[in-house]
């Protein structure tokens, strides 16, 4: 019974790591609830001037310990994954995080298959090392590093001068010799290229005179009847104000969601008496009216508003990443 039990918990492990390594593919920011978050920046190309490896566009991968506020997106994948609710996927979650610093308490080294691997220092400090073999950059699918070999100019270069040197080339002066009608040809040719040259030069420069005066005249005409012009206006139309929405961002701080649409209304309308600015988003595939406290375009900013929230009003509110349709 104790194996089948260390068998199932090793399973969900490699499922949650799974799940992990798909979401650094779509996110910059991956947060495991009280536990840490997973962080990408982008990187460029580069070459290995010592081994001649090209190594392509890519996502550097780091880890934070500070972040630990549940932002949704994992626990939101899981769900939706494996088909069941919000709370059993929270915690599925809490049992991964557990079983992953049980392990670090014992001196053990824990890999996330695909990510990286964790061990406590000397300090008892948690620390990560990424893994090599994931290039999160969805850019970058398919590529991989590649070794090119040096090309050895100098050396070709070498093998030339030394066959030089071996078989000189011996030019005599009878050979250097032209014909004397050669020399006039040549000096023909010459005469005629230059007369050619000549006779094109002043044709341009008497194209660029004309076109000149022709752009002056037209220049002239066109002022002309400007000025001559009067513009009056009886009934002028009435100035239209034009307000264009901004874009809402695409991380959303849920308040709830509701089956019925009132109880939604019942809700924006509770928010709006404490001082939001609530509103709906329309309803999500289980068929729930959301509703939200505010959306906001930077990712930081929304955890910040969220955090607040979560302490001050609703506890159970969380972050969904989502574009809105305009």
């Amino acid at each position: 019974m104790l194996i089948s039990i260390k068998k199932k918990s090793m399973f969900v492990f490699m499922q949650l790591a799974t799940y992990i390594s798909d979401l650094l593919y779509r996110y910059e920011c991956v947060i495991i609830p009280g536990f840490g978050a997973f962080l990408t920046q982008y990187q460029s190309a580069q070459i290995d001037q010592a081994s001649h490896t090209f190594i392509p566009p890519g996502k550097a991968l780091m880890f934070n310990r500070q972040l630990q506020t549940n932002d949704g997106i994992l626990a939101n994948y899981v769900a939706s994954v494996e088909n069941c609710s919000y709370t059993v996927a929270l915690q599925k979650i809490r049992n991964f995080t557990g079983a992953l610093s049980l392990q670090l308490s014992e001196g053990k080294k824990v890999t996330i298959a695909g990510v990286g691997e964790f061990y406590l220092s000397d300090e008892r400090a948690v620390q990560f090392s990424p893994s090599e073999k994931n290039n999160f950059n969805t850019a970058s699918f398919g590529l991989a590093p590649f070794e090119a070999q040096q090309i050895s100019r100098e050396t070709y270069k070498e093998d030339i001068t030394a066959l030089e040197k071996k078989t000189p080339i011996h030019i005599t002066p009878e050979r250097r010799k032209a014909p004397a009608y050669l020399k006039y040809a040549a000096i023909g040719l010459v005469a005629i290229a230059l007369a050619g040259f000549g006779g094109m030069k002043l044709y341009e420069n008497s194209v660029q005179d004309h076109n000149f005066a022709e752009k002056e005249k037209a220049e002239s005409l066109v002022e002309s009847q400007i000025q001559e012009a009067t513009f009056i206006i009886d009934n002028p139309l009435p100035t239209v104000h034009v307000t264009i929405p901004k874009e809402q961002g695409k991380y959303h701080i849920v308040a709830g969601a509701y089956r019925i649409e009132a109880n939604a209304q019942k809700k924006i309308d509770q928010l709006t008496s404490r001082g939001f600015s609530p509103k709906t988003i329309g309803v999500n595939k289980y068929g729930l009216h959301q509703v939200i406290y505010s959306s906001h375009e930077d990712r930081l900013e929304a955890l910040r508003a969220l955090r607040n929230i979560k302490n001050t009003e609703n506890k159970d509110a969380w972050l969904l990443v989502k574009k809105l349709d305009q």
